[in-house]
């Protein structure tokens, strides 16, 4: 067994990074992911591989429920298969039909809790034409939103096996809960 294994004994088999848009879930992932050793995955690119369109096509040419199904099915399927993985789900995710309770029966949630206005500056860097439910904004509209978002999905979030709460979190922040 590789040492970096074997310092955490009773590692889950999957591990659900959960949170706002922006909250740093792919960026962590793909930390937590390479020093457990074991695979990343970004929910909403296994979607767009599955409908074989972008996140953003979905949501213009079939709908938000359409995908929140499509997403929901995914996410189940991972959830049932034996496979090891960090994975970054979308902000929503857990806030649909039964995702959350599937997500704590399948294996660790771990809730990247980052303040609205953090994650406003980090959304106002990238483009949100890649993100649907900014993508109409003005860059002066997004800390609502996001204010907006948190507030209407907080429920869910909290239902997390694990809660990190900070401007920035970091992978030595995430390693020791994974036994907790």
């Amino acid at each position: 067994m590789d040492n970096r294994l074997s310092t955490i004994p009773h590692l889950p088999v999957k591990i659900f990074l959960i949170g706002l848009p922006g909250s740093g879930k792919t960026t962590l992932g793909k930390e937590l992911a390479k020093k457990l050793l074991v695979p990343f995955l970004d929910l909403d690119a296994e979607i767009e591989k599955q409908a074989q369109k972008t996140v953003q096509a979905i949501f213009k040419e079939n709908s938000e429920p359409y995908f929140r199904k499509l997403e929901s099915k995914i996410l189940k399927e991972f959830c049932a298969s034996n496979q090891q993985f960090v994975m970054a789900t979308g902000g929503g995710t857990p806030c649909f039909f039964d995702n959350m309770k599937v997500i704590n029966e399948s294996g660790k949630s771990i809730f990247i809790d980052v303040s609205t206005k953090e994650i406003a500056e980090r959304v106002k860097q990238s483009s949100l034409n890649k993100r649907p439910l900014f993508e109409n904004l003005h860059k002066e509209e997004l800390k609502d939103k996001i204010e907006f978002l948190r507030s209407q999905r907080m429920p869910f979030y909290l239902l997390a096996h694990v809660h990190l709460k900070g401007e920035k979190i970091y992978i030595d922040d995430i390693l020791p809960t994974l036994n907790s």
